[in-house]
């Protein structure tokens, strides 16, 4: 699967664009700005892009009014195929965000239940009841999602409603080529419809991807071979962050041991899910680290861990935003893309990922584990990566069985001799290929 060697990129474009917030149907072409961004991308070493809701909605995206135009505020469907265009004649594919359990209130099958009520062809695209009320006073209740009522769950187990969608996916195929979709919380999504879903389009595009967005519990329930390929892993998203702050890189080696460690009780073995240290739902992980040294350390975690590596845009050179503020911080515009040492170290992780497959599929042991060190490496055939982190002020000279003398480091090009034990500056990541 193509995606396992991919290093993925993250836009929020309605943030990127700079559009209201409400939909005020007033035409722009701000997704365009997406092409001017190409290069960056292809200097980043980016592969594949996940592009944040793109279709009409009410507000944020999530919303959806109609999955087969283009946000207004964003453009037009031309518009964004020659985005599509223009990123995949860079080498660039292309991932959507599938957002199938609920819509927006302005979506045009539930506006003409308010109007026509039991009368109305859409009725049971929902779960409604027309004897009951909404906090909207609409005269009717609906289920919406987790108790948000601009949110209208849709009923997936209704012919019409899967018939509409996956006409809608394969319109997004036909014209945009589109290589795989995120699919908006999956572990909430009817698991009858995410397997004709991963049916169908397996059949449409072969190796078409699909990454389920999960926050806890076992990926295994919505990945496997009938239904996502793939899951975002929000354990290991915190437990970088919080083990850097608390001096205490056990927590996420427990947990990368846990999912893809060595022993037979390992949950997640040989599986790739996507790794992260921050996106539009969270805090920057620039504004979630205690100390700014920790920063660089949190992106080598991330692409050398087993897993699918997702940059969020912005961070890569470094952008704060606190949840605490709301979600427009987290989901900025930016006039242009900046690059500066952290972005230097990040393009380099980028290349190191792609150029080894013992990143890209290798497996996982810990040779050295302590509070503020720790060294692991990652196997695939007659391939070797040692990782080493050194999270605190001072040097460390780190003693475990390198079965190497010398290595090239990946991020910074340098020789690395073993003798004497592996010396690691202060607040450093090595990436080590041994020769």
């Amino acid at each position: 699967m193509w995606a396992y060697e991919s290093v993925f990129y993250q836009f929020y474009p309605l943030g990127l664009a700079n559009v209201p917030f409400e939909n005020d149907g007033i035409l722009r072409h701000g997704i365009l700005n997406i092409i001017d961004w190409i290069p960056h991308l292809q200097k980043l070493g980016i592969t594949a892009v996940y592009f944040s809701p793109v279709f009409e909605s009410d507000t944020h995206g999530y919303n959806t009014r109609d999955y087969q135009k283009i946000d207004t505020r964003l453009g037009t469907n031309d518009d964004f195929r020659e985005v599509c265009d223009k990123l995949h004649a860079a080498g660039i594919k292309i991932i959507l965000d599938g957002v199938f359990n609920h819509v927006g209130r302005g979506f045009f099958g539930f506006l003409d239940v308010l109007k026509n009520r039991e009368s109305s062809a859409y009725k049971d695209w929902f779960h409604i009841d027309f004897g009951g009320n909404d906090a909207y006073n609409d005269g009717l209740w609906y289920e919406g999602w987790e108790g948000n009522y601009d949110l209208v769950k849709l009923n997936l187990r209704n012919d019409a409603v899967k018939n509409y969608l996956l006409e809608s996916v394969k319109q997004w195929i036909d014209l945009y080529g589109i290589d795989g979709l995120r699919l908006d919380v999956a572990y909430m999504v009817d698991r009858d419809f995410l397997k004709h879903l991963r049916w169908q389009t397996s059949q449409w595009k072969e190796d078409f991807f699909l990454l389920g967005e999960i926050l806890g519990g076992d990926y295994k329930q919505i990945v496997n071979d009938e239904m996502c390929h793939s899951a975002t892993n929000y354990e290991c998203f915190k437990g970088i962050y919080s083990a850097l702050n608390s001096d205490n890189l056990f927590e996420i080696i427990h947990s990368l041991k846990r999912q893809f460690g060595p022993e037979e009780w390992t949950l997640y073995k040989g599986m790739h899910h996507v790794s992260f240290v921050d996106n539009h739902d969270v805090t920057r992980i620039a504004s979630n680290l205690n100390k700014p040294e920790h920063l660089k350390l949190a992106y080598a975690i991330m692409f050398t861990m087993p897993g699918i590596p997702m940059v969020y845009y912005g961070s890569e050179w470094g952008f704060k935003a606190n949840k605490s503020e709301g979600d427009p911080a987290l989901r900025p515009a930016f006039d242009a893309p900046s690059w500066n040492e952290l972005t230097d170290h990040i393009a380099a992780l980028s290349k190191a990922f792609k150029e080894n497959k013992a990143l890209q599929y290798g497996d996982f042991d810990v040779p050295l584990l302590e509070n503020k060190h720790c060294v692991y490496q990652r196997r695939y055939e007659d391939e070797r990566i040692i990782v080493a982190i050194n999270s605190e002020e001072n040097e460390f000279v780190a003693h475990f069985d390198a079965q190497a003398g010398r290595a090239i480091d990946l991020i910074s090009g340098e020789e690395i001799d073993f003798g004497g034990g592996l010396r690691i500056p202060p607040y450093t990541a090595y990436v080590l290929k041994p020769f």
